[in-house]
């Protein structure tokens, strides 16, 4: 198994626990998709995707739709996908993905978490070509052979194909998105969910009391409502 299997399998023992957390990030995602590419899932492949997401983590059908509705609405201010940088202590790289409608707002926020906590955050490009940035499906096992799969996905871009609790997880680069979502579709495999995920291309192992210093840096950041995704160096 590869690199995407190890990480995915560590993270699937931590974070997201909490559902409203999940639902505030995909909530953000459905109004980004909208304003990109309208409100019609059948016209916006991105809003496609959100949505089932969302069903993915069992956001109800009146929320999604509300959500549609709201972010149509042109009064609505847009949120811009923001990059952070930085180190935690003991040289642990953090990658911090967020969504924001007030940027200087975030700014502080994450800058004061880092300053607390012993971190720096650091300047654009300081570590985020550390991570291999990937994109991810989750299909229906039954009925597929994943290997016969994987060989035919090649041609798209696929890297690794595996399959686990929730199904067959296909891994790909960042870019292969869209070859890979119009073909999972020309073939009417149902997508359960997809998403994109940033792996460590090393990491790094700390004691317990090191990964604790690493840990109380993570969990402030998690905690911040203009946070989407976080992803580090710590060997988990």
């Amino acid at each position: 198994m590869g690199r995407a299997f190890e990480f995915r399998k560590a993270r699937k023992m931590k974070r997201w626990a909490a559902m409203s957390k999940a639902f505030t990030r995909i909530g953000k995602d459905i109004v980004m998709a909208v304003k990109e590419g309208g409100p019609d899932p059948d016209a916006n492949s991105r809003l496609r995707a959100v949505i089932q997401n969302a069903k993915a983590v069992n956001m109800p059908k009146d929320n999604i739709e509300r959500a549609i509705k709201r972010a149509s609405d042109k009064s609505l201010g847009d949120f811009k996908e923001v990059l952070f940088e930085g180190y935690a202590p003991h040289g642990i790289a953090i990658l911090i993905e967020t969504a924001t409608d007030n940027n200087t707002r975030t700014v502080a926020n994450i800058r004061s978490y880092f300053n607390k906590c012993d971190g720096s955050l650091g300047t654009s490009g300081s570590v985020e070509f550390m991570f291999d940035h990937t994109c991810n499906f989750r299909i229906p096992a039954e009925g597929i052979d994943p290997e016969e799969l994987e060989l035919e996905m090649i041609d798209f871009g696929a890297e690794e194909v595996f399959v686990d609790d929730d199904g067959i997880l296909i891994y790909a680069p960042f870019e292969s998105f869209g070859a890979i979502q119009k073909e999972l579709e020309n073939r009417n495999i149902e997508i359960l969910s997809s998403g994109f995920e940033r792996i460590p291309q090393v990491t790094k192992a700390l004691n317990e009391e090191e990964a604790a210093d690493v840990e109380k840096l993570l969990e402030k950041i998690e905690e911040d409502d203009d946070v989407q995704n976080v992803y580090h160096t710590m060997e988990e």
